[in-house]
């Protein structure tokens, strides 16, 4: 084992802080990495707080990774020493299910989260990218194409994947209409990914003063959805509505503003639908209501691959690992464009 310096929440409220973990010698498959960058993702923050009630203490957040290989096991093939590298949600699976063998890793039972979770050879618990290194098996990394910034690729291994792969996976093709509700870390990579698929882009805000915002991220409109007059508009038109809200919130003007077989995406939404859904909405229009999570390992590569040949990435802010408490509020006030990111040489300084 070699320790390596990490930030940890030893409790629920006991805010983020330096703190030791032990990395395993590498494994005959397994690449050790030196992260460079960490993206601050919102549910980095609900697992440090026990949000869902099932946090095991002490927690090292962080799912975007990037960094540079330092050694590789024995049967490694596809990494060298020095390959820029990224790993985001998942660290390992059971290999072997219908979903895992799809590379849909991301629905597999036996799926092992970046942090927070239990490693399925040995027991412990994973720690994530809030640290100066992680020692992860090949399977589940990443290649970061170099035509993409290194800083702002990482929030591309959870924010882009998780708008990306519904996009992909549903056929958003050129000429569709899609609608992205929401402006934040989601929501500003979904509109960037529908209007590079060729699709014709509103973004729905509950804010004016996002508009403008909306259309420089490539939004050809935007609909402030706090405007009934805005939303009525909107009825029948659209074939696909993306829902990034991570908050409860009324899903029926979105459902109305289909077209018939339109699709209503939630990617963002983790509790329970409030009010009621129309079901004649549904039936009558025979528009459906779908979920995505993240995505596998051969999809997030070739979003990364997308990226880099499209020019696409995530807006950030950096961050000194120092003020990581500081940032988690901000996030959770909303007030980040869009996503921050660590600076792991802060670690030591």
């Amino acid at each position: 084992m070699t320790d390596t310096l990490a930030y940890a929440a030893r409790a629920r409220d006991s805010g983020m802080a330096p703190f030791v973990i032990d990395r395993r010698v590498p494994r005959p498959d397994d690449v050790s990495i030196a992260i460079d960058y960490c993206g601050v993702c919102h549910s980095d923050i609900h697992m440090a707080h026990n949000d869902l009630g099932n946090t095991r203490y002490p927690l090292v957040p962080g799912h975007e990774i990037v960094g540079r290989v330092t050694a590789i096991g024995a049967s490694v093939t596809r990494f060298q020493v020095g390959d820029r590298v990224g790993v985001g949600c998942l660290v390992d699976s059971c290999r072997g299910c219908p979903a895992c063998e799809r590379g849909l890793e991301q629905y597999c039972g036996g799926m092992v989260l970046t942090y927070g979770s239990r490693d399925r050879h040995d027991g412990t618990t994973t720690h994530g990218g809030y640290s100066e290194a992680i020692v992860v098996s090949e399977r589940f990394v990443l290649r970061i194409p170099d035509a993409l910034d290194p800083a702002a690729a990482a929030p591309l291994l959870c924010a882009g994947i998780t708008t990306y792969s519904p996009l992909k996976r549903f056929g958003v093709l050129p000429g569709h209409k899609v609608g992205i509700v929401g402006m934040g870390g989601l929501g500003h990579m979904g509109v960037k990914f529908a209007r590079a698929l060729g699709a014709e882009v509103t973004l729905f805000t509950r804010s004016a003063d996002k508009a403008a915002e909306g259309l420089r991220q490539g939004a050809h409109h935007v609909v402030v959805s706090t405007d009934a007059a805005q939303m009525k508009a909107t009825r029948g038109q659209f074939d696909f509505i993306l829902d990034t809200a991570p908050s409860q919130h009324d899903l029926n003007p979105y459902i109305n503003a289909l077209t018939f077989d339109g699709m209503l995406i939630l990617v963002g939404l983790l509790e329970p639908i409030v009010p009621p859904v129309h079901a004649m909405a549904l039936v009558s229009r025979r528009r459906t209501i779908a979920g995505s999570l993240i995505g596998g390992v051969p999809e997030t590569q070739e979003m990364l691959d997308f990226c880099a040949e499209r020019g696409i990435a995530c807006d950030i802010e950096m961050l000194d690992i120092r003020n990581l408490n500081a940032a988690y509020e901000r996030v959770q006030k909303g007030d980040v464009k869009y996503r921050f990111v660590i600076d792991m040489a802060t670690i030591r300084q």
